[in-house]
């Protein structure tokens, strides 16, 4: 059985999925056949995370000259994001049935074109599967690959299925984020081309593998910037509200909480593991831009209209928790982003399918201030809504209070050493930050699901668009009671590395 290249099964099922999808006409036999594809990879995982060890190398790899060797890694920081991709993504596999034979009845109705439901469900799970390769790589090349892998689907998902001016969003979306991927690549060539493109090996992580190498500060502030585009810190997030926002509706539920947040998974897994010393030295720059970034995507969420442009922003907010984390260079800080990663994937995924509820059922509704009441039209629904919020807002019974308790310890550890007046900047940062992101939850949900009723003929969405949902819910409460399950392992991998405690 250790022979079995399983990590490598995780993506060719997926693989064989999405082209056979090019060749079934039936919908719904595609909706199954991609969710049950993704759920095999998400049980997998969980297999080898359970039963062989938090850290797994596939017995298959493939060296190749010059570039050094392609393998796929699972240990508990991928685990979490893995993990929450593949399910996430087989998941809303099954919601885009219903939400999507809406959208093609509306492109219909423009008379517009679109490709059909097996081009659909290809690029779907081309995106899926290069998201989790992407987590799982070894090699800085082989990330590359799997990352821009995630575009050139998602590119073409914008521009066939979107809203709005979609091509040129899809156009906007493109170029931007393949700016950052390039901003990477620079700078990881410069490294590699004197240490090797290999940041984990059979003998573990090459933690500080770049740390005595003179004149490379420009190749690490490039690999950091480039992530920082795909994480849309502040500053570079301009791309994300429009793609996010216009995005047909399931993909947006992948763009936000999974695709995104490889950023941050990253920045920590290659650019701290060979730059640790440099990384702890640009604490204190990193900590300001997330806060920063948390206090603006919190503004922004809390003055929109648009329920999907709410969300758009309210992801950037959350990014800023992921890289405040990060910032911290503390075990606990670090853990609580790998966390986040799951919390937000599970939290937003609800939220973005609830919006998506909302236009499929209300023929495009997505201005909030034409919402209201709709709690006692749609129980099930505005329940689903509250747990979304709870999740990203921290709020038990939910897995959101563990991460946000991780990532505001690691930020004040590391605060203290710093000085008192890091830590009353970052104090009130916090105060400002968490709250913002408390209020443009509530008051959303107050503003669509309470008050007067504003929509004629309310009623509850068909089950079968918020019923996969309820696989989040679960989740989300399920990891809540047993959280030490996922923490525990994190905290006792990551003090493996140079980290504070």
């Amino acid at each position: 059985m250790s022979e079995i290249p399983l990590l490598w099964a995780t993506l060719l099922a997926p693989l064989l999925a999405s082209i056979l999808s090019l060749f079934i006409k039936e919908k719904k036999s595609l909706a199954i056949l991609n969710s049950a594809a993704l759920g095999f990879s998400a049980i997998v995982l969980l297999y080898l995370y359970t039963g062989k060890g938090t850290t797994w190398m596939d017995p298959v790899s493939f060296s190749i000259g010059g570039l050094g060797t392609f393998a796929l890694v699972i240990d508990p920081t991928v685990f979490l994001v893995a993990f929450s991709i593949a399910v996430t993504t087989s998941v809303i596999a099954l919601y885009s049935l219903p939400y999507m034979d809406h959208r093609f009845e509306e492109l219909h109705h423009e008379g517009v074109s679109a490709p059909g439901w097996g081009s659909y469900y290809f690029l779907y799970t081309l995106f899926a599967l290069a998201m989790m390769g992407a987590v799982m790589s070894t090699n800085i090349i082989e990330f590359y690959i799997f990352l821009e892998l995630t575009l050139i689907p998602s590119f073409l998902l914008i521009a066939f299925y979107g809203y709005g001016e979609r091509l040129k969003i899809a156009i906007m979306y493109l170029l931007w984020t393949h700016v950052g991927a390039l901003l990477f690549l620079i700078g990881a060539l410069s490294v590699g081309q004197k240490i090797g493109f290999d940041f984990i090996t059979q003998g573990g992580f090459r933690i500080g593998a770049a740390n005595n190498l003179v004149g490379l500060e420009y190749a690490f502030w490039l690999m950091i910037l480039g992530l920082s585009v795909k994480l849309a810190a502040v500053g570079v997030h301009m791309w994300l509200p429009y793609a996010h926002a216009e995005a047909p509706t399931p993909i947006s539920a992948l763009l936000s909480p999974n695709l995104i947040g490889l950023g941050g998974a990253m920045m920590f897994r290659i650019v701290y593991t060979l730059f640790p010393q440099m990384f702890a030295s640009a604490s204190p720059i990193l900590t300001a831009w997330a806060v920063i970034t948390m206090i603006y995507g919190g503004l922004m969420a809390l003055s929109q209209t648009d329920f999907k442009r709410l969300l758009a922003y309210s992801s950037i907010s959350q990014m800023g928790y992921l890289l405040l984390g990060l910032a911290s260079v503390n075990a606990y800080g670090i853990a609580g982003t790998f966390l986040h990663y799951m919390v937000h994937a599970y939290g937003k995924a609800i939220l973005f399918a609830v919006a998506g509820i909302l236009i499929a059922t209300y023929y495009g509704l997505r201005d909030i201030t034409k919402m209201g009441g709709l709690a006692a039209k749609m129980p099930y629904t505005a329940s689903l809504a509250l747990l979304g919020f709870m999740h990203i807002t921290g709020i038990p019974p939910t897995l959101g209070i563990w991460s946000e308790y991780l990532i505001v310890r690691g930020a004040v550890a590391q605060a203290l050493q710093n000085g008192s007046t890091w830590y009353i900047l970052l104090a009130v940062g916090l105060l400002i930050a968490i709250g913002l992101s408390t209020a443009y939850a509530f008051v959303t949900m107050r503003r669509i699901f309470y008050g007067p009723l504003k929509v004629q003929e309310a009623r509850e969405a068909s089950a079968s668009l918020w019923g996969p949902l309820l696989v989040f819910a679960l989740l989300g409460i399920l990891f809540f009671l047993f959280a030490s399950l996922l923490i525990d392992p994190l905290l006792s991998f990551l003090k493996t590395f140079p980290l504070g405690a």
